[in-house]
Formats: C-alpha cells, sequence, structure tokens
C-alpha cells in the first residue's frame, strides 16, 4: 500500500503542477481549484501517512514502535483526511447542482460535512471508550452520506450527455459497491466485535481515561491474524477512496467545459399559435363589420 500512496502523492503533484501553470502562477487567482487542491491534498498526504504507519484504532495495535503510530496521531489525521474528503464531495455535488438547477443535489451537498462531523464524533467514541458500536454507527453514516451521493448523481444524469453522463454512471456504480461493502463486511464486522465484546463482559473506557491510553500506548504486532479483517477496508480506503479525491479535483478544474456536455432543454414554438390567433382575429374582424351593418337593415325592413 505504500506504493500506491506513493503513486497517489506524486499525481497530487503533477495536479498541482498543472492548475499552477494554467492559472499563471497563483492558484488563488484560480476560483475554487486552489480549494480543492487543498482539500485533496488532506486526504491524499492523510492516507499516505496513514498506510505507511498503519494501526488499528480499538485495539491499538500498529507496525511500528514510534510515536507516530500512536492512535491519537493516527485518529487526528484521520479525522482531517475524512473532512476534507467529504467537503470535496460537497464543494462538487454544490457546483454541479447550482449549473443544473438541481435542488436536490444543492440540498444533498449542504447535509454531507454536518453528517460526516458526526460521523467522526462516532469514531472518536469508539476510539476512547473501546466501546465497538460507535464504530458501527460510524461507518452506516458514511453509508447514508454516500446513499445521498448516489441520489445526487442520479438527479444529475439528464442533465448531461456524454463522457459526463457516463463519469456520473462510473460514480454511482462505484458508490453502489462501496455500500455493498460497507453493509456487508464493514459495519458487519464491528457489531460482531461489539457482541463479542458483551458476551466477555469487557469494560468500556471513560473517554478522559482513553485520551490518556491512546496517547501512551499503542502495541507493535506483524502477526497477520491480528492484521486480517482490516486489511480489506484499508486496501479500499488507501486506493480507490484517494483516486476518487483526485478524480473530484480534476472534475472540479473542467467546470469551463462542463456546458458542452448540458442536454439540450426543449424548445416549444408559440409562433404558429400566435399567427392563427392573428388571422382569426383579422378574419373575424370584416364577418363583426358585416353582421353590424346588415343588422339596421334588417330592422328598418320589419
Amino acid at each position: 500500500m505504500s506504493l500506491v500512496s506513493g503513486a497517489n502523492v506524486a499525481v497530487w503533484f503533477v495536479l498541482y503542477r498543472q492548475f499552477h501553470e494554467q492559472s499563471g502562477g497563483s492558484l488563488s487567482n484560480t476560483s475554487g481549484i486552489g480549494l480543492m487542491l487543498l482539500l485533496c491534498a488532506g486526504y491524499v498526504f492523510g492516507c499516505a501517512f496513514r498506510s505507511v504507519l498503519p494501526r488499528a484504532d480499538v485495539q491499538r495495535i500498529c507496525l511500528f514502535d514510534t510515536w507516530l503510530s500512536s492512535v491519537v496521531v493516527g485518529r487526528s489525521v484521520a479525522t482531517v483526511a475524512e473532512v476534507c474528503f467529504a467537503a470535496q464531495w460537497a464543494i462538487v455535488l454544490h457546483q454541479l447542482g447550482t449549473m443544473t438547477g438541481a435542488e436536490t443535489t444543492v440540498t444533498i451537498a449542504w447535509i454531507i460535512v454536518p453528517l460526516i462531523l458526526i460521523a467522526e464524533c462516532f469514531s472518536w467514541y469508539a476510539v476512547l471508550t473501546t466501546h465497538y458500536l460507535g464504530n458501527a454507527i460510524e461507518n452506516s453514516i458514511w453509508a447514508v452520506v454516500f446513499f445521498l451521493v448516489g441520489i445526487a448523481l442520479c438527479r444529475l444524469l439528464p442533465e448531461f450527455h456524454g463522457p459526463v453522463r457516463w463519469a456520473f454512471i462510473v460514480a454511482i456504480l462505484g458508490i453502489a459497491g462501496y455500500l455493498a461493502f460497507l453493509m456487508t463486511v464493514d459495519v458487519p464486522m464491528y457489531l460482531n466485535r461489539w457482541r463479542a465484546e458483551l458476551a466477555t463482559g469487557g469494560k468500556l473506557l471513560h473517554p478522559l481515561e482513553g485520551l490518556r491510553d491512546v496517547s501512551t500506548r499503542w502495541i507493535v504486532t506483524h502477526d497477520i491474524a491480528e492484521w486480517r479483517e482490516e486489511i480489506a477496508w484499508m486496501s479500499l480506503y488507501f486506493s480507490m477512496a484517494v483516486w476518487s479525491s483526485l478524480a473530484l479535483c480534476v472534475g472540479y478544474s473542467l467546470e469551463d467545459q462542463l456546458p458542452r456536455y448540458r442536454t439540450e432543454p426543449a424548445i416549444v414554438s408559440t409562433a404558429p399559435a400566435a399567427v392563427s390567433t392573428t388571422t382569426e382575429r383579422v378574419n373575424a374582424a370584416p364577418v363583426a363589420q358585416h353582421t353590424a351593418t346588415i343588422a339596421p337593415v334588417e330592422t328598418r325592413r320589419n
């Protein structure tokens, strides 16, 4: 995973250089792209750090005996990275929703980050207290968030054609796979650990006690059995999730190109109706005049 993370970091630098050159040497003058690159960096570099120094938070296990492997450091890095990732999705969906007038997409964009902040609170609760139920709730919230993201992208499908629509379809399929993984692998894993914890009568830590614990205690282990259940989510997290972060950066930078792929609105012509109405009025006028002329004559005859 370290090699993949190294490649991801290299791609980020390539994007930075390209956008820097396009903006004439000042990303601050480029609307939004500087912020997107910063958020992307938070996620890309955060994931790279965690892939080099992996750890499992609640178990307090890691691969290297260094304070950088402590849970308090790793969880802090993860929190910043995940909020950055959520913010990227929110910005891109807001951009697309505003461009197309899709209110559903804009609404979803506004609630992504607040939901992820709530998820992070549950994550920290699980880490500090060693309560796996917090992890299950955290990942369930992530599932809700990306279910909403999928809805937002589905709403945008009719608004675009060509490669943009296909990009949305690929993203929707990826989200569907991610949701399937969360609901069949990740969340059940934490629920099973929680049930096992209840069965053994495990004692939970007080949050303040847990804060001291995550700051001072880490267990170095290279036993594959200890890491087996972590491998699946880590592999996806440090690869495909990072690639989506980089893709969001690229997609946001193509804002000027998106109008070319907008679906043409239906053009409703009212000209024939107007002509018909005008013709009827013109034809009706002589008839009315003729009637008005004849009526007095008939009256005189009577």
